[in-house]
């Protein structure tokens, strides 16, 4: 029978000369790990040199490391945007919609404000009103022009008072009720104002076409003095307007006068004033004088 052939490594000296060398090197490692433990907490500052080497030698792959991270969770974010960008666009656009709609409202309520604010100056410097009030509905389709303010008898509002806005003359109060009053606005085919030229009190009528513009009619026939740009104001003839107040812009010529807008353009118009009649007794004589019929002549005898 063959004799093993495994051999115990006491038998080899190569063998001796590597266990002996590993144990040294082992001794020698904990030891020095032992010097180094003890010099880091009796003196931490002598070790910074060799905490500095060792950060710098290890600094290419901490480097390399947080790349890799960087680019991992950049990717990962740009593939969460890509999903979530359909419902962040329809967020925004509901946000800026809303932005839209609160600075609409602010700039009508700057505009607002500032209306009822030159109402307010213009009680000041004309008198008392007889009321102040909000136009409330007004017809735009048919070829009468009227409109309802929301102010009545009960408001001292009577028949035939004047309305106006803080631009110029809207038209004058056609029928009351108790709390609501109509409101013949200029624009009326059954609309006739007395005007004058503001620049050199040129007479005129105002005359409603019932489609939104005025006809400017002239008294004395001949040569058309009016030119576009022209402006007309009340010249208070028939007493119920006072002179002086805007009523019309001249936009085209006609052979016996012209075609004109409203300043006041009950459209862009929500407060408005209604004022006392400017002469109430020379209303009421021509009203007295169109009402009474004519006497009748006695034969002769």
């Amino acid at each position: 029978m063959a004799p093993p052939s495994s051999r115990r490594s006491g038998h080899s000296r190569r063998a001796q000369y590597s266990l002996f060398t590993s144990y040294v090197i082992a001794a020698a490692g904990a030891v020095l790990g032992a010097v180094l433990l003890g010099v880091s907490l009796w003196q931490p500052s002598a070790m910074s040199g060799f905490r500095g080497a060792a950060a710098d030698a290890t600094e290419p792959a901490g480097q390399a490391a947080a790349a890799v991270r960087a680019g991992s969770g950049s990717l990962l974010d740009d593939v969460a945007a890509y999903f979530r960008a359909g419902s962040q666009n329809a967020a925004l656009r509901e946000e800026l919609e809303l932005a839209r709609i609160r600075l609409a409202e602010a700039e009508a309520t700057r505009q607002e404000n500032a209306r009822l604010k030159a109402l307010i100056e213009l009680s000041e410097s004309e008198g008392k009103p007889v009321a102040m009030t909000r136009i409330i509905s007004s017809t735009s389709t048919s070829a009468r022009r009227f409109a309802y303010i929301g102010a009545g008898r009960l408001q001292g509002v009577r028949v035939g008072m004047p309305v106006r806005s803080e631009r110029g003359v809207v038209g004058r109060i056609r029928e009351v009720g108790a709390s609501t009053s109509r409101v013949l606005l200029l624009t009326d085919s059954e609309s006739v104002l007395p005007v004058r030229r503001a620049s050199d009190s040129l007479v005129a009528f105002a005359e409603g076409r019932g489609n939104g513009l005025l006809r400017i009619r002239l008294i004395n026939l001949g040569i058309n003095p009016l030119k576009p740009g022209d402006v007309f104001v009340t010249s208070g003839t028939g007493g119920y307007y006072r002179p002086g107040v805007a009523v019309a812009v001249v936009t085209s010529i006609q052979p016996d006068g012209g075609l004109a807008r409203m300043i006041a353009d009950p459209a862009g118009t929500n407060f408005v004033r209604v004022d006392p009649i400017w002469q109430q007794q020379v209303v009421e004589a021509a009203t007295l004088d169109t009402t009474q019929p004519a006497k009748a002549t006695e034969p002769d005898q």
